[in-house]
């Protein structure tokens, strides 16, 4: 488990109102009843969003839509007037706000000012990045928008090695982005954002776990985390990415090939209280439908609470807790299977 931080933790706890306590509390219950039940009940709306800034990227990594520019659905940026019209429906009850599904948030120019108005709204936010633009302005901008996670991606303490997984990246630029976010963080004497390094592990850079808790230290980051990573086509790992520490995989050998280690139990706690919506409006399931074959509803015609609501969804909570395994995007999920370390 991730090591406990105070003063992040009270920093979510203030955001808490009455009505999102409650709202949670609706949430929660919900979830247990359809569980219990085998039928969907939603009551509330989510504890939690993720909405996607942007589907570009600078950075080819080999087992993301993004890197490989595999997507099917339509690219583009998430804009602003979209994002606050979203957040003004969402933000009485809404706790956590993640700006992150595919891409890179940096690229869009408009990211950091999104990050205040959700900021300004008391909303816990928080987002993911390769830390390529965190450049001495960028680093400003992001402590004085408010933004109380940042998670910064190094899979790797050596250019070498981390340029096997992060193709086209740089680790010098990733450690320079991490230096100017502490320097302003500490020059501005603010107590946010809460900085992580997410060491993805794979066959690369799985002896590196050492390394990267010191290089942390070092940076004066706040945690590492260390997350298993998932390979399309596992069965045969064909970039020779599955590690070799058990623990650190959501694999294991089996023959000459490999299958997943997951438990496919029916039902998903994501479904009733972290949906994604993309660029486009688009709300799905979870991160796991990075390319959004299941639209379940399009902001662009209908409010989130229309869509929260409707049939689609209903059908689709019903199908989790009917046969989990036979839903292509939870075939490769790491509920259950993620491993967290601190530093």
């Amino acid at each position: 488990m991730p090591k406990f931080n105070w003063n992040d933790s009270a920093n979510l706890v203030s955001k808490l109102t009455f009505r999102r306590t409650w709202n949670a509390t609706k949430v929660l219950g919900s979830y247990y009843i359809s569980k219990w039940t085998k039928k969907p009940v939603q009551w509330g709306f989510p504890i939690s969003v993720s909405i996607e800034p942007t589907t570009s990227c600078n950075l080819r990594c080999p087992e993301c839509p993004s890197g490989l520019r595999a997507f099917t659905r339509p690219k583009g940026m998430l804009q602003k007037d979209f994002f606050c019209q979203t957040i003004d429906q969402l933000s009485k009850e809404l706790l956590y706000l993640i700006f992150y599904f595919q891409g890179e948030p940096y690229l869009n120019p408009d990211f950091l000012d999104m990050v205040n108005y959700a900021s300004k709204k008391k909303i816990y936010t928080a987002t993911s990045t390769n830390a390529h633009y965190l450049n001495d302005e960028n680093a400003k901008r992001t402590i004085k928008s408010g933004l109380d996670r940042l998670i910064i991606s190094i899979d790797g303490t050596s250019q070498e090695v981390y340029q096997q997984y992060r193709v086209g990246g740089n680790l010098n630029k990733v450690i320079e982005g991490a230096t100017n976010i502490v320097k302003w963080k500490r020059a501005l004497k603010s107590k946010t954002p809460f900085i992580i390094f997410q060491f993805l592990v794979v066959k690369p850079n799985e002896h590196q776990i050492e390394d990267v808790k010191k290089l942390a230290k070092e940076t004066g980051v706040n945690e590492v985390r260390f997350k298993t990573a998932q390979i399309y086509d596992y069965k045969n790992d064909p970039n020779h990415l599955i590690p070799s520490i058990d623990k650190y995989s959501r694999y294991r050998k089996k023959g000459t090939s490999y299958e997943f280690k997951g438990k496919q139990a029916n039902h998903c706690w994501r479904l009733w209280h972290d949906p994604v919506i993309t660029w486009d409006g688009s709300v799905v399931p979870c991160c796991f439908d990075k390319d959004a074959k299941h639209r379940l509803g399009d902001l662009k015609n209908k409010s989130f609470k229309e869509v929260w609501k409707n049939g689609e969804y209903t059908k689709f909570r019903a199908q989790i807790l009917k046969g989990r395994k036979n839903i292509d995007i939870c075939a490769n999920c790491s509920e259950g299977t993620r491993v967290w370390r601190n530093n």
